[in-house]
């Protein structure tokens, strides 16, 4: 069995085939068939095993399976609550955020161009 304990230096599509396997463990642990996920998720049994097999799984699918197993509330641990935490609202003075603005650098980049040296 691979180590996936650093995902960050997976590509995505070795982390939607962990993704993948995780769910069919927990499914066959479950007792429940593919055909029965498939119905109870309002999926065809076809994109359930694309979802299990980590090709090209939509979030749609993976939202619906999730739910269906009753782990839809795991999502909170893949994309954590945005809200701001009460200390930077203090420092906002209670204004949150709108849009995110470019980092200030010191220096200006110059831009490569053809037929220049560095």
């Amino acid at each position: 069995m691979a180590d996936n304990s650093n995902v960050s230096l997976q590509t995505p599509e070795m982390i939607a085939q962990e993704i993948g396997r995780r769910l069919e463990q927990l499914r066959l642990s479950r007792n429940i068939t593919q055909a029965q996920l498939a119905l109870d998720s309002g999926i065809s049994e076809r994109t359930l095993r694309r979802l299990e097999s980590g090709n090209n799984p939509t979030l749609d699918s993976l939202i619906r399976v999730l739910s269906a197993l009753r782990i839809q509330q795991n999502i909170n641990l893949l994309v954590p609550d945005p809200r701001i935490r009460p200390i930077e609202r203090v420092r906002t003075k209670g204004a949150e955020r709108q849009r995110s603005s470019s980092p200030k650098s010191s220096k200006k980049i110059n831009q490569w161009e053809w037929g220049t040296k560095r």
